[in-house]
């Protein structure tokens, strides 16, 4: 029986391949169990994912009390999912992060402001996305940057549409990126899609550009536009200024596409759904998988449920099965 993975599963292999620490291992191979389809096809690797994680769980608990410090750059996941904000220098990444969350990073007029990874939380429509500010991608780059991108659900390249230098700043972002084997893709790629020659990791991305008031902005844009066709990349621009908030509403959403998840509301029979806490699933995820995030008794007791939403009409009846789209609301029924 063919195994049928599924696009979540292989992006959670690709993170525990590229992982760093015993931790982030763990977490990968966590999730590579939870989406990976539950049939009979997939029974040995379901044990031998089970296998690993004991082996890791045992190997992490033999390590001296020292080991478990993690390197100053880990930033531990929180929310929905982890985008991060990658750009040249001073290209205004964490005047973004400033203005998109609760953090506040050190901004100043002059490069290299960012030394170490500065966490915040985005807020989009009831979902919490961590935003993550990074030091400039360029030559002088820190090794681990690029295994943060690995890592990461999804990437904003922040550039700097008031430079002058903005064309041969981003390629040179660009180049770093392929030469470390990681390629830019559209919000909406799937793993149907080919990869570009020699690239080995795919993120989801979207190019923010920063300073649209700047004069000589829009042209800019264009010659980015231009630059990023000329590599055969596809991806969404988003023109932004902090100063007067353009373009910061739009980028938001965008950032929510990166993590290829869909928001899914629960209510109790005769009672109104709870609209202010939606459950954040892998897209593709089932009214099962919804079950199984609420807890496991609920899943073992499932026996279908009435979904409100764009694609049903309001309290039609579902297997456990059905596919979850964005804004449903789910009845479950044992």
């Amino acid at each position: 029986m063919p195994a049928n993975l599924t696009p979540e599963y292989l992006e959670a292999e690709e993170r525990y391949r590229q992982a760093v620490t015993l931790e982030d291992k763990l977490a990968a191979l966590r999730e590579m169990l939870r989406t990976i389809p539950k049939h009979k096809g997939t029974e040995k690797m379901q044990a031998e994912i089970k296998r690993r994680i004991s082996r890791l769980r045992a190997e992490m608990k033999r390590r001296p009390a020292v080991a478990k410090q993690r390197p100053f750059w880990h930033v531990e996941r929180e929310g929905a999912g982890q985008v991060l904000l990658v750009g040249p220098p001073n290209a205004g990444k964490s005047s973004l992060l400033a203005s998109l969350t609760n953090a506040s990073p050190e901004v100043a007029p002059y490069p290299f402001t960012t030394r170490r990874p500065m966490p915040g939380m985005l807020i989009y429509e009831q979902v919490q996305i961590q935003l993550v500010d990074t030091p400039p991608l360029c030559a002088d780059s820190p090794g681990w940057l690029l295994g943060m991108v690995r890592n990461a659900d999804g990437v904003c390249l922040v550039a700097d549409l008031g430079s002058d230098d903005l064309l041969s700043e981003v390629d040179e972002a660009l180049a770093l990126l392929d030469r470390a084997g990681i390629q830019l893709r559209e919000p909406e790629w799937t793993h149907d899609q080919p990869p570009a020659a020699g690239a080995r990791t795919a993120k989801r991305a979207v190019v923010a550009g920063c300073k649209a008031d700047a004069a000589g902005a829009s042209d800019r844009l264009e010659l980015l536009g231009a630059l990023l066709r000329d590599r055969n990349l596809v991806l969404p621009m988003v023109p932004v200024c902090v100063r007067t908030g353009e373009g910061l509403d739009r980028l938001r959403s965008f950032i929510f596409l990166l993590l290829n998840s869909v928001r899914v509301y629960t209510k109790a029979p005769g009672q109104k759904p709870d609209l202010d806490a939606p459950y954040v699933l892998p897209r593709g995820s089932t009214v099962m998988d919804l079950a199984r995030a609420i807890h496991k008794e609920l899943a073992a007791k499932l026996k279908c449920a009435r979904v409100w939403g764009r694609d049903t009409f309001d309290g039609q009846l579902v297997d456990r099965e059905y596919v979850l789209r964005d804004g449903d609301v789910v009845e479950l029924r044992t």
